[in-house]
This record gives C-alpha cells, structure tokens and sequence, in this order.
C-alpha cells in the first residue's frame, strides 16, 4: 500500500530538483562574462517508479524528478582545433610585429636611411668625376662615404639589439609557460580529488582549461586525459605536463656568436639539460625571429664586404692629387710577338708581352675603406673576407699590350697596381658583424688634406708603334707610366658605376682579375654576386616589403579562422541569456507549482488527520 507521505517525497524533490536548476541558471548568468566559463546545466531523471496493488493488478507510480549529474557544455573537439589554430595566429602575429620593427630599422621615408645614404655617395662620386681637381667636391665624397659606413653601423647595432629584446621576450615567455604549467598541475590534483567521489569539478575544469588556451599561444599543443580527469599536455613529443607530474623550460647559460657580435641561448628541458624546439607558437616564431635578424646583418656585411673588397680594388687603381711624382718606369726589355710573358687576352685580340714594376710612395693603391695596410678579399665558400697586412706598400705594374693596327704593330704601356704579396704580415678572417665593424674609412683620407688621396684620376697610357715588316727583336726602351692631369675623374666614374651598374656593366679592374701562371683570368669576386649595390640593396628592401605584407594577409586570414573557430565553440559552451532567462521563468513556475501542490497534499493531509472521526460530536 502506497505511503500516506508519499506524495509529499515526490514534490520535495521537485522543489529541489528546480531550486537547483534555478541556481544553476543564477550560475550562469552571474559567470556570463567570466574568461573561459562554460555553461552549466542540471541533468534530470525520473525517480523509478514504485510497484503499488490495484484491483487490475500492480501499477507503477512515480515518485518524482531527481538531479543525477550537473555538467558543463563543453565541445573537446572545438577545442583542440581552437589550441592547434591558436598557435598559428599567435606565430603569424608575432612575425608580423617582428617585420614591423625591421621596416621601421630600414625605413627609406626618413631623412635618415641607408637608400638615401647610398644615392648621396653615388652623386657625390659623379660630382668629383667632372672635375677630380675640386677640394670640396672631394670633401664631400669623404663625407657621404662616412655617412653611408655609420648608417650601416647603426642598421647593424639595431638589428642586434632587436635580437637581444628577442631573447629577453623568450625568457619572459619561458616564464609565462612554466607558470601556467604549474597551475595545470595543480587543478589536475584538484579535479582528481573533487571528482574521486562523482562529482564534476567543472568550474576547475574551466579554469584548466582556460590555462590550456593560453598556453597554446605560445607552444603548439595536443592534450590528452586520463581516466581519472587529468590532463597531458605534450608539445612536439615533450610531455610538459602528465598529470602531477612537468617538465620546466629554461634558457641556457649564454652561448658566445662571434659572427654577429650577440650572445645566443638555447631553450631547454631543465630536468634533462635536452634541447627543445617548438614548432609554432610565439616561442617558435621569436626563434624564427633571430634567425631572420641574424640574415639581416649579413645583408648589410655583404654590402659592407662589397666596399671592402671590389670598392676598394677599383679605388686602389686610381690616383690622388696630392703628389706629381707619382710615376712608374721599367727599364729596357727585348721581346718579340712570339714569346709574349703573360699570354694572350683573347677578348680584345692583344698580347701582353712584357711587364715591370716598382714599389710606390705616392697615393696608388690607397683604400678607401678599412686599414691603409690591408688588402680585403671575399671568400664565396665562406661568406667571409680575409683581411690580410702587408709590411711594405703597393707594386706598380707596367704592362705592354701588342696589338695589331692599320698596318703597324702597337705597344700600349698601362699602369696597375697590385699589392705586394711577398711581404705578408697577417692574415685574419672577418665574419658579419666584424665585416660590418671595419667599414670605415681610410683614416688616410681623413687626416689633414686626406681629400687629396681620393683616387678619381687614372694612370695614362703610352703608345710605341713599329713596323711589322722589319720587327723581329726590337729594343722599345724605357716606357714611362703617368698619372693623368689633376682634372681627369676616370676612375671617379669607374667607382660610381659599381653603384648602379652590374657587373658585366662595369670595369674589371686588373687587381680584381687576378694573375693564375701566364694567363689573365677570374672575375672580380662581388659579395652581393652580379649586381650592382643600389639594386642589391633595393631587391632586399622589396623583398623585406612583400615578406611582410605576405605576413600580414596570413595573420588576417588565420584571425578569420580563429574567429569561426571560437563560434564554434561558444555556441556550445557560452552562455545564452535569452536562454537562461527562458530558463529561470521554467524552474519558476516548476517551483512555483511544486510548492503549490505540496500545499494542497498539506491541507488534504491536514483534513484528514485532524478532522476525521470528530463528525457527530
């Protein structure tokens, strides 16, 4: 038989059962603009029902609504991919601000940049070839040429500071990760022990794995969990976090980079001293961050070595103002055109037959760039140049080209200059950063009337005709090798040519070219390669341009995606407010009701306990 209180039983629970989802709802709401909070619901299930008799047998009656579980809402699936996409946006972010501060290095709007510094030495150059004679055009050559070596000095310095910030950010991510670690720890300790009795720990839940968005950002993730609710958060095959248990980042002891003048550090596995390497994230892209910085510095030493060594050997083939004696004789040689002494130049059709020289006193062979002593060569393999000191000063070279015309056989004496490789002190390799160190100038030309060393003259030729018809051995005698009048700007226009000219454009000087046993060969061995050094710098700057608008689409595109992702995943965990108020009303009235029926069983109960039997009294 049926309890006379069992009715009572069954409205409590439903008061109960909708007092708890109606503080659900107040949950809800009050958490509605709460950082990573999901929406939480009450799981409701019918009481089963008990067996009560009939005179048609035994029926089943219910006994009312209970509350079996209250969890969030939650997608695990949206979630993953919001953490894998989460990492993209944050890479492709933190390499568009890093393109930002490049082009804010090298920006060629200011009145400062090293584009104009490059153009003002060019015109300066043209300038001085007009009239090679004039102090102050050579003034201002020197000038231009120091104002174009510090803006590359200060390109320089920023880049490697902007590597320094690079590593500083690292460690204070670094930081961030092991402290949100610390913190997944914990709540995994917490969620297990809440949980070991049924429950749902789903506020901590949300907490965890808010922790778990925001670590995202900086490393790439995937996230796995046990059976006891604990997660694991692996990153590229390191297990950051397994359950209680982590691992901690640091960054290494400070590596010595010679090359480019910084320290570097290393990310690693504190516990184990192993290298880590993330493949996306904020971490990945300050790594891929240094690595570009690091390219522009060698940028700029490439352009620093282009001075160095082809700059420098075509200004060493000229000659200054400052002294009239600086001429070159070799004395009396027999030769005829069948034993020439250096072979034959097949592209022009001459012969050099004979050649002499001696060491020079006069402004030959000056540099304009680096120490006055040394030679500057580039090395391809390398990507370095040999800085090698001589002892004495420059070999004048006097060569003699036979060659064929209108019937005579012409000799044409020209003056080069070579260093003197048989008194080699030194030699030292320079990598970027020292490349970029020893651009500056000859202090040659800038001590007192230094201007007057600027080579912009060139050497003369002298010519000896003969007849071939009675030629066989013939004494030419002594051959003299001038400079040209102070006026001439030959070699000042055979420098600005290397500006905006490639190479097969431009003279190939004889000390570029080199001697290798009897025959004249190589090529003139350029830093940048073939082209010119406007155009070297131009092609980096455009490419520095497009690198960072292609950056900036891949950061709006990968911003749309995350965007339909984390729709995605608020349509199933955000809260509704349409919905719970639609919500609250429901549980009202189901209060409402309840506590309404629950009264009347009260007055019927009331009724019958104390009025029956009390009729007829």
């Amino acid at each position: 038989m049926r309890s006379t209180f069992a009715g009572l039983n069954t409205l409590v629970r439903g008061i109960n059962a909708n007092q708890l989802s109606e503080n659900t709802v107040g949950h809800n709401i009050s958490n509605a603009n709460t950082e990573g909070y999901s929406r939480q619901s009450v799981n409701l299930a019918a009481v089963d029902a008990r067996k009560e008799a009939s005179i048609y047998g035994n029926v089943l009656v219910g006994q009312g609504v209970d509350s079996t579980s209250l969890t969030r809402a939650r997608d695990i699936y949206a979630d993953r991919q919001y953490w894998s996409e989460n990492s993209t946006s944050a890479y492709y972010t933190s390499r568009a601000k890093e393109y930002d501060k490049i082009e804010a290095i090298f920006n060629d709007t200011t009145l400062e940049n090293i584009q104009d510094s490059i153009q003002d030495f060019y015109k300066a150059w043209s300038s001085l070839s007009a009239n090679a004679s004039d102090s102050s055009t050579r003034i201002t050559v020197v000038e231009k040429g120091k104002v174009f070596a510090d803006r590359i000095h200060t390109a320089a310095q920023k880049m490697q500071e902007q590597i320094d910030a690079n590593y500083k950010d690292m460690e204070l991510n670094i930081t961030r990760i092991n402290d949100y670690t610390d913190q997944i720890v914990q709540l995994n300790r917490s969620i297990m022990s809440t949980e070991a009795t049924g429950g749902m720990a789903n506020d901590l839940r949300d907490q965890r794995d808010l922790l778990v968005d925001k670590l995202s950002s900086f490393v790439n993730l995937n996230i796995y969990e046990d059976s006891n609710g604990m997660y694991s958060v692996v990153s590229n095959g390191v297990s950051l976090v397994n359950g209680i248990n982590k691992l901690t980042l640091e960054l290494s002891d400070p590596i010595a980079n010679d090359t480019y003048g910084i320290n570097d550090y290393t990310v690693l596995l504190k516990e184990s001293g192993i290298a880590y390497q993330p493949t996306n994230g904020t971490l990945k892209a300050q790594m891929d961050q240094i690595e570009e910085d690091k390219a522009y510095i060698d940028y700029l030493a490439k352009m620093s070595a282009f001075m160095l060594t082809t700059f420098n050997h075509q200004h060493q083939q000229g000659i200054g103002i400052d002294s009239a004696a600086c001429t070159a004789t070799y004395g009396t040689e027999d030769f005829d055109d069948t034993s020439p002494t250096y072979g034959e130049i097949n592209d022009s059709g001459s012969k050099v037959v004979t050649a002499a020289g001696t060491d020079l006193t006069g402004t030959s062979g000056v540099n304009f760039y680096g120490a006055a002593d040394v030679i500057y060569t580039w090395d391809e393999a390398t990507q370095t140049v040999t800085a090698t000191k001589y002892s004495a000063g420059w070999h004048m070279v006097v060569s003699t080209y036979e060659k064929e015309e209108a019937g005579l056989i012409n000799y044409y004496s020209k003056a080069t200059v070579k260093e003197n490789t048989g008194s080699t002190q030194t030699a030292e390799t320079l990598k970027a950063i020292d490349i970029i160190k020893a651009l500056e100038l000859n202090a040659q030309l800038t001590a007192e009337n230094g201007q007057n060393l600027v080579a912009a003259r060139t050497w003369g030729t002298t010519t000896t005709s003969v007849d071939p018809t009675t030629h066989v051995a013939k004494d030419l005698g002594t051959h003299v090798a001038e400079a040209n009048g102070s006026g001439d700007g030959t070699n000042a226009v055979d420098l600005s040519t290397l500006f905006n000219m490639n190479q097969e454009n431009t003279q190939i000087d004889f000390i570029a070219k080199q001697f290798t046993g009897n025959q004249q060969t190589g090529t003139d061995r350029r830093s940048m390669g073939t082209i010119s050094l406007e155009a070297y710098y131009n092609q980096r700057m455009t490419a520095l341009g497009s690198d960072a608008e292609t950056m900036d689409s891949k950061v709006k595109a990968q911003n749309e995606v995350l965007v339909q992702v984390e729709e995605w995943r608020q349509s199933v965990s955000a809260v509704n407010w349409n919905e719970e108020l639609t919500n609250m009303i429901m549980f009202q009235q189901g209060y409402s009701a309840c506590s309404r029926c629950l009264t009347t069983m009260d007055e019927m109960l009331d009724r019958l306990i104390n009025s029956t039997g009390t009729v007829g009294r």
